[in-house]
């Protein structure tokens, strides 16, 4: 699968000057709501990723994905997985699972994003799930940052990733950007200014 190819197809893939959610900044963005609007071709992403975890062995009862960028691919990972699917979403700045969701003792959860940069979300929401007594069993995301170790990836994650090393990540391919330090920006030093994707009409 060319996952880069999609992405570009669906015009998904920018390209700008970006202000990501970390403080950091890079010249390219993966937009992949671009990609789900489409429901044909997510449900082909979520079943070549469904493939990949059932290939592992691992047992899943449950995907549960931060809101609201993960929501989509988890839904449909869900679906292709043939299992539950539930939602944490941030209430006064904590990830917060609600709306009647509940998580039972020992329940088998895959915490799903749209992309993994460091985790940091999926992570936040998984600690939700665990506190609820739920287990975590692996993390998925359509698209791997770089920074983290995937499954089946021979490159090994980087010291900025936040997701353990002893659960499997499971992504469908790996996009590798430079991201810079607002004072090391070399974009910024060129005279344009980041801005956060979304508040273009992207």
């Amino acid at each position: 699968m060319n996952l880069e190819k999609i992405y570009r197809d669906a015009q998904a893939y920018l390209e700008g000057h970006f202000l990501l959610s970390s403080g950091k900044h890079s010249q390219f963005y993966l937009q992949s709501a671009k990609v789900l609007e489409d429901p044909k071709v997510a449900e082909i992403l979520a079943k070549n990723l469904a493939d990949m975890i059932k290939e592992s062995g691992i047992h899943v009862d449950t995907v549960c994905s931060p809101a609201l960028g993960g929501v989509l691919a988890g839904y449909e990972l869900a679906r292709a997985l043939g299992v539950r699917f539930i939602f944490a979403e941030r209430v006064d700045g904590k990830m917060t699972i609600r709306r009647g969701f509940e998580v039972k003792k020992d329940e088998k959860i895959l915490m799903c994003e749209d992309i993994i940069t460091t985790g940091g979300s999926a992570l936040e929401a998984a600690s939700e799930v665990e506190n609820q007594g739920g287990e975590i069993v692996g993390y998925a995301a359509l698209a791997n940052r770089g920074f983290c170790k995937r499954v089946g990836s021979n490159k090994d994650a980087k010291p900025t990733c936040k997701l353990p090393n002893d659960v499997p990540f499971f992504a469908l391919g790996d996009f590798e950007f430079e991201i810079y330090d607002e004072k090391e920006c070399p974009l910024c030093k060129n005279g344009t200014k980041a801005y956060k994707p979304g508040s273009r009409g992207n």
